[in-house]
């Protein structure tokens, strides 16, 4: 199954005029992508994730990691379009620290067409806290829903400013976000949480922990690429 992202008015004779340039390696896109057809096939696409963390999984495991079995998570299911390389990696820090939009927008429409195996209820993007939303400009996790284009549900809040999660080892991280998340009104039964990159799951599991608290019986997690 395959997504159609949003498009903006004029969007379609922008690409006439101005045909996409593939952000990679130069040469012209393809299907309206910034992005040329070798440089899609070479991309580190993440089939063999865990069902409940997305970690790579041995050929001969199950779909479920042993670290799940022995200790289930929050999250029921959790997909990753793509693995945190090359240049999955460039374009993400482009977009996440450098406010290159455009890269924003490929990698939308490269989750698009790497969506989950699963039916997809409300999205609900990882929010970011107020000040370094008005620091940053924009929130990377909102705008890759928002291109997307399901149906979204914008109750989950970030309530406690938090130290950046990638200066901070495994067992800080944890603790860097007791608290951090709330719900406001009335929570659906089932979402799916929407985040740019998944390292330890560490803030996913804190906003699940947030929305099981608030009445969510089934949250999900979907991020665009995950860290091996």
């Amino acid at each position: 199954m395959r997504l159609p992202l949003l498009r903006a008015p004029g969007s379609r004779l922008l690409g006439i005029l101005l045909p996409p340039v593939c952000q990679v390696c130069g040469e012209p896109g393809e299907h309206d992508r910034e992005l040329c057809g070798p440089c899609c096939l070479a991309l580190p696409w993440h089939t063999d994730g865990c069902a409940r963390c997305a970690a790579p999984l041995p050929e001969d495991a199950s779909d479920i990691c042993f670290r799940c079995e022995e200790m289930p998570p929050l999250l029921d299911h959790c997909w990753a379009s793509l693995r945190y390389e090359d240049p999955v990696s460039a374009l993400l820090l482009r977009y996440k620290f450098h406010q290159d939009l455009a890269a924003g927008r490929l990698l939308a429409q490269l989750m698009a067409l790497s969506p989950p195996p699963w039916p997809l209820p409300p999205l609900v993007a990882v929010p970011l806290h107020g000040s370094r939303l008005r620091r940053r400009g924009y929130d990377q996790a909102g705008e890759l829903a928002r291109l997307i284009g399901a149906p979204r549900w914008h109750g989950l809040r970030r309530i406690r400013a938090t130290l950046p999660q990638s200066e901070r080892g495994a067992d800080a991280r944890r603790h860097n976000l007791d608290g951090a998340f709330a719900v406001r009104g009335p929570v659906p039964d089932a979402v799916v949480l929407v985040d740019d990159v998944m390292t330890t799951g560490s803030t996913l599991h804190a906003c699940a922990e947030a929305l099981r608290a608030a009445g969510c019986r089934d949250v999900s997690a979907w991020v665009c690429a995950r860290v091996p």
